[in-house]
């Protein structure tokens, strides 16, 4: 079994994240391998984990019924999918899809709100990474918004 600490320590996420808090992300994180048209998580579902893309790409979609599923963000090498595990009622809003074969690192919700929980210090670090990537899929869903419902 692969040790995954020296690609958490690479991959851009975590870029200047302390030393000794990766042993912590490590301890929730495990290899996935998604086939292209599989989907990582559905709308609905419990948001149980949230993923390092390690190669491949990720289409977030959101489904409105009768139509077919809009594309608001489409993740590549390097990027992070789902936010929702950190927010109760802990439950996906949209749907993510591999449009390519994608190899990625989950790392386990639970786990690690645990550890957060148990070391306010981490807990805080994990919230500045997370925050900039809320605040960036928010202002990506308003444009995208934007382009679809402000043409007249």
């Amino acid at each position: 079994m692969e040790n995954l600490e020296p690609v958490l320590r690479q991959h851009p996420f975590f870029a200047g994240f302390a030393p000794k808090h990766f042993e912590l992300v490590t301890g929730c994180a495990r290899n996935h391998r998604f086939e292209a048209g599989h989907y990582l998580f559905r709308e609905g579902e419990p948001a149980n984990e949230f993923f390092l893309i390690r190669h491949g790409k990720v289409a977030l979609e959101i489904v409105a019924p009768g139509q077919n599923p809009i594309v608001f963000a489409t993740l590549g090498d390097g990027e992070i999918v789902g936010v929702s595990w950190l927010i109760p009622p802990y439950q996906w809003t949209f749907d993510a899809r591999a449009v390519e074969l994608t190899q990625a690192i989950g790392v386990d919700a639970a786990c690690l709100r645990g550890k957060c929980e148990a070391d306010h210090h981490f807990g805080y670090e994990m919230m500045k990474l997370f925050l900039p990537l809320l605040v960036q899929r928010l202002q990506a869903t308003r444009l995208q918004i934007l382009d679809i419902y402000g043409k007249h």
